[in-house]
């Protein structure tokens, strides 16, 4: 097993990011997918009805996906074409740590493509060391994004997310 380094340790950049509605929260994801380089894993964390589905959504479409994305609530992933590969988790169902084992995760985290993972503090001990975390909280439309990167390829995420 390999020794994994706190996050605490691991974060060096974070940007803020405020919000005030649906639209601008899909405006956010979007110029975030336009960033996004293959093999990243995007861990959303926030509360149920906090935005993370939205924001997927305009990652989706900074990623040229073209299709409709929604929560893939009862099948846990869905793939999705555009520039880049995208596999969408949403583990608000998951009740164990070894149903994510038994999809072959590591495949989806390690691949060719961008991996965004609703719920993603369900399987904090499985993320890779280097992801994209995104904090996401508020009340009524307006929302707060703190994005977090944890090693070298999510900070450079960062960096042209910050020019």
């Amino acid at each position: 097993m390999r020794s994994r380094t706190s996050n605490a340790e691991r974060r060096t950049l974070n940007v803020e990011r405020k919000t005030t509605n649906p639209e601008e929260t899909e405006r956010l994801g979007e110029s975030i997918g336009r960033a996004l380089e293959p093999g990243i894993v995007v861990a959303l964390i926030g509360e149920l009805g906090a935005g993370k589905t939205t924001l997927t959504k305009g990652i989706a479409r900074g990623l040229d996906v073209p299709d409709l994305v929604h929560s893939p609530t009862f099948t846990l992933i869905h793939e999705h074409k555009g520039r880049l590969p995208v596999y969408h988790f949403d583990l608000y169902r998951l009740d164990t740590i070894e149903q994510i084992e038994d999809l072959g995760y590591e495949d989806y985290f390690h691949g060719p493509g961008v991996t965004i993972v609703e719920w993603a503090e369900k399987i904090q001990s499985l993320l890779p060391d280097d992801h994209l975390e995104i904090r996401i909280s508020g009340e009524d439309d307006a929302r707060d994004f703190t994005l977090l990167a944890t090693g070298p390829n999510s900070q450079r995420i960062l960096s042209r997310l910050a020019a």
